[in-house]
């Protein structure tokens, strides 16, 4: 992990496009800005975990429905649910 030190109004840039400026210092607290392109997703920690905890909960149903198929009701008189022509 890089470790920097940077004052207040001062930056750190990312790449060619990603700007991270200390904006305000209070106490134990500090206030970033971030100026990235609309095309990358900037989320807090705790945000991005919960997003991928559910993306994986969503991808665990669907794959676990669709391994599982719904099995189709037997008909009165047909136990065995084979189509009757």
């Amino acid at each position: 992990m890089l470790v920097l030190s940077r004052q207040r109004d001062q930056s750190i840039i990312i790449g060619d496009n990603i700007i991270i400026t200390v904006v305000d210092i209070r106490g134990d607290k500090v206030r970033l800005g971030i100026e990235a392109p609309s095309e990358i997703p900037v989320h807090r920690r705790e945000v991005y975990e919960a997003i991928m905890r559910d993306r994986r909960k969503a991808e665990e149903s669907g794959a676990q429905q669709s391994a599982d198929p719904p099995k189709p009701k037997p008909s009165e008189g047909n136990p065995e649910g084979i189509a009757q022509p």
